[in-house]
């Protein structure tokens, strides 16, 4: 660009920043129409505007952060096209560029640095692709050259951390020993220049994960946590805060290394740390022995896994919480007195890392954290002072989730009538911490919490909360949760029958009318209200025993009137705030809405069924249909209906069609689609062989979405559980669709995945389950329920071999869940019944056999019988003589 351009580029950038709002849009378009005209040519003069230092701070900062904006994207997406693009503009181009920010690095007298993050920017595509080699040891120059000035020092270890950040995993393993040595240069007590400090202590917090084969190294791991206990020592907060993070993140990285350090380091270093009137710097040592906990736990479970499977554990752990809970307690007791009157949800304090630390001190330490604890808690639990009452009612809430059963009932029964008086409490953060105690006992002990002694006058305070204020309020409702399957799970009732009544029967009216009326306050929008008392009054409908049937009937008409009221108000929304509570509502009554329909009786749901439908015809037609949430909600009621129905629902089919199909085709937004492809499955199993007329278009739609690209794993296992769904209802009429489903199947069955990924595991699980239930539809749908196979079940003939390998596989793998083995041994015995004796020579084989023995030993008895039966199936198919 000749330098007339670039004085007016100059200009515009600094009026990025102007106070007229004329000039701040003026100078948006023209930077957005110099980028759209010619990006490569736009982004070479800013980069000219960076590295000129004669130019004024206010252009090179508005120039780096142009820059920066067209180099990276907080989407993925997004920013996954502009890693593309940028290794597209010709190579003349991009070294331009990057000689330029290179040169700004250490030029700049404003912080944080912009040539470093345009640099790490460019860098993480062009490392990741294997360009810019001189890069890192260019960065790691300017650090360790004698001489280097200490803003050069600064922008690298910037650059660096920045790089480390965002770098994909692995790119710069092999040139982390480069990296580690610049960054502990900067860190050094030696480095006079407290800003050099932090950014190399941000950068080493940035680059753990990739430096394990330092820390694996005795010599190395030594002197990395030297400097890093050297750092929390440091009088700049920001450099203390950073060095703590670093010592958190390397407990949780590099546990197995840290004994060595523990007693003579990091304990007393932690220690003070919490002890600090600084909130970072407490928080970080909070935090340090909440990962210990964490850590700690996860080892005991790998421990006795490992002990169950006759193995040894490969790591153990080393009991560090036990050793330093008598120091750690009346730190965090004390933590727990320093809360902050005007709480704000979202303000992160000691005083709650405290809680939370204790709670997983508990989980970690069970019995042995109750001598601890005890003294403080009867001395403060009945306080003139709110404070000290509020942190022992919270300590005692914390507590309660490692402690054995026994010891815990005693303290609860005790501790009963003065929580319930301090649900009266004067201070409304006493009344609120006591409400979500008493959530955490109804989730954990609820026998205490339904016991007759204490129920009436718990059930009083209970209702009272409700009308408190919106934080107590909304843990009363959580409390309410655990109450309701407490007392569900305690009625006596055969298996999977609804009980007759239960404790709650008297008081169920009483407390359906309260939630509602909670769900309607003018303040349910606060503390997450409106949503928790819904929950708490689906969670009532849902246990509910046949005693309170009728008012069941009254809520879903309730739901509906409201559901109904909703929709009207839709003409009158002014604002986005209005949509937004709007959408919320229905999402939440949909939802309840699913929960009584459970709840209804099949004699009368044809009796709501209309208004029900008609409702939810209203919502898909009008403009919040376009939301997804409110879509997922409400075609899982309509999933819900469509079950207790059955062919009754074939009359709204038509009209419901479209709406039907804009869910399975929402490609974007993948729970509003996996919702619409489970709802698929259960019509099908609904209509039956009714929903044939539909079949066409509802194959050629889940086909077309197994071939897009960019649609979330999550739901295709969901299609192929549909593909069963639908063969089961229409039997031999799925011919036509077998050669490509089968074709679907086969694919799905050799999928492999990344064995090291937890996530995908799963994933894998998921799928394997789809196919086994799909293969099994398909199966039972063409051969029919009748003794004697279909002859339309001959076009399965030619997969059998896949299927017995694929089971076969499977089974070779071991380490299968409940299911997998009980859908594998059905679907055996099924194929058996199919095709008879001509498949036994596949079927007498040592993996089946064994697979299947294993089955029958197996607790679920869903999974024993299937085993049995099959293994019977295998037995007759030996005896019968093939037919010649």
């Amino acid at each position: 660009m000749n330098m007339q351009v670039n004085l007016q580029l100059i200009q515009i950038l600094e009026k990025t920043i102007s106070p007229d709002k004329n000039e701040l849009l003026s100078a948006k378009n023209f930077l957005e129409q110099a980028a759209e005209t010619n990006l490569p040519e736009f982004l070479k003069a800013l980069s000219d505007v960076l590295v000129n230092v004669s130019n004024s701070a206010v252009a090179r900062m508005a120039a780096g952060l142009q820059l920066k904006n067209h180099l990276t994207s907080k989407d993925k997406a997004t920013n996954v096209q502009y890693q593309e693009r940028w290794l597209q503009f010709p190579e003349e181009t991009r070294e331009y560029i990057k000689k330029n920010i290179l040169c700004s690095l250490g030029t700049e007298n404003t912080r944080p640095s912009s040539a470093a993050q345009c640099v790490a920017y460019v860098a993480v595509t062009e490392l990741a692709n294997g360009r810019w080699g001189i890069l890192i040891s260019t960065l790691v120059g300017k650090v360790v050259t004698e001489g280097s000035s200490e803003t050069d020092r600064e922008a690298a270890l910037e650059a660096i951390g920045y790089i480390c950040q965002d770098i994909q995993p692995g790119v710069l393993e092999h040139q982390a020993n480069q990296i580690l040595t610049a960054i502990i240069h900067g860190m050094r007590k030696q480095e006079p220049s407290n800003h050099v400090r932090l950014a190399a202590t941000t950068a080493l917090l940035n680059s753990l994960e990739f430096t394990k084969a330092n820390f694996e190294k005795d010599t190395e791991r030594n002197f990395i946590m030297e400097v890093v206990c050297e750092a929390t020592q440091s009088q700049d907060t920001q450099i203390c805060v950073a060095a703590m993070q670093c010592l958190v993140k390397i407990l949780s990285l590099y546990y197995q290394y840290m004994e060595p350090y523990m007693g003579q380091a990091l304990f007393p270093i932690t220690l003070e740390a919490m002890k600090s009137e600084h909130d970072q710097i407490a928080l970080q040592g909070i935090e340090f022995w909440s990962n210990v906990c964490d850590e700690e736990v996860d080892l005991a479970i790998e421990s006795q896994e490992a002990i169950d499977a006759g193995k040894t554990p490969t790591r153990v752990s080393k009991h560090y919480a036990r050793g330093a809970l008598q120091y750690l307690t009346p730190v965090l007791m004390e933590k727990l007195t320093k809360q902050d009157e005007c709480d704000d949800e979202d303000n992160w304090s000691p005083s709650k890392a405290a809680s939370v630390c204790l709670i997983l001190l508990a989980t970690c330490c069970e019995d042995e954290i109750v001598p601890h604890v005890l003294p403080f808690i009867k001395e403060n639990i009945e306080s003139p002072n709110w404070r000290l009452r509020d942190a022992a009612v919270m300590t005692f809430g914390s507590i309660l989730s490692g402690v054995e059963t026994n010891t815990l009932k005693t303290l609860v029964e005790q501790a009963m009538p003065t929580l319930i008086r301090l649900m009266y409490d004067s201070s409304v953060i006493v009344r609120d911490t006591t409400a979500w105690t008493f959530g955490r006992i109804c989730d954990i002990i609820p026998e205490s919490a339904i016991n007759e002694k204490y129920l009436n006058t718990l059930l009083e305070c209970f209702i009272k909360g409700l009308k408190a204020e919106p934080r107590v309020a909304t843990n009363v409702c959580w409390a309410f949760i655990g109450l309701s399957d407490a007392a569900y799970e305690a009625a006596e009732t055969a298996d999977g029958e609804t009980p007759q009544t239960y404790c709650l029967s008297p008081y169920f009216e009483y407390i359906i009318t309260q939630l509602l009326e909670t769900t309607d306050r003018a303040d349910s929008a606060q503390a997450n209200l409106r949503a928790a008392a819904y929950e708490a009054l689906m969670d009532m409908i849902k246990n509910s025993p046949v005693d309170c049937y009728f008012i069941v009937q009254k809520t879903t008409i309730v739901i509906l009137e409201r559901l109904n009221q909703v929709l009207q108000m839709e003409a009158h929304l002014s604002n986005q705030n209005d949509r937004s509570h709007f959408n919320d509502i229905q999402s939440l009554l949909c939802a309840t809405l699913q929960s009584v329909l459970r709840k209804v009786r099949e004699e009368d749901a044809p009796k709501i069924s209309d208004a029900i439908m008609t409702a939810i015809l209203t919502m898909f037609s009008s403009s919040s249909s376009k939301v997804g949430g409110v879509q997922e909600d409400a075609y899982i009621a309509v999933s819900t209906l469509a079950e207790l129905l059955g062919l009754k629902f074939l009359k709204y089919m038509e009209a419901f069609k479209p709406y039907l199909f804009m869910g399975l085709k929402n490609y974007q937004e993948y729970q509003v689609c996996c919702a619409a492809v489970g709802l698929t499955g259960d019509i099908c199993r609904a209509l039956k062989a009714h929903v044939t007329p539909f079949c066409d278009e509802i194959m050629s739609t889940l086909c077309d979405n197994l071939s897009q690209p960019t649609l979330h794993r999550s739901v295709k296992p969901q299609i192929l559980s549909v593909f069963g769904d639908m063969a089961l209802s229409i039997g031999t009429d799925f011919v036509k669709y077998l050669p490509v489903v089968l074709e679907m199947l086969l694919h799905a069955s050799r999928v492999q995945v990344d064995q090291n990924s937890y996530d995908m595991l799963e994933y894998l699980n998921e799928l394997r389950e789809s196919v086994l239930e799909a293969y099994t539809g398909i199966l039972q749908g063409l051969k029919g329920a009748d003794h004697k196979p279909n002859p339309e079940v001959r076009h399965m003939q030619s997969h059998i071999g896949h299927i017995i390998s694929f089971i076969k596989a499977i089974a070779q793998e071991g380490d299968m869940s409940d299911s997998i083995v009980a859908i594998s041994a059905g679907l055996i015995g099924d194929l058996c019944t199919a095709f008879g004796p001509q498949l036994y020579p596949l079927l007498e084989d040592m993996t089946i056999n064994q697979f299947l023995a294993d089955g029958k030993r197996c607790k679920a008895s869903r999974t024993k019988s299937l085993c049995s039966w099959a293994t019977k199936e295998i037995k007759k198919l030996r005896d019968v003589p093939p037919a010649e």
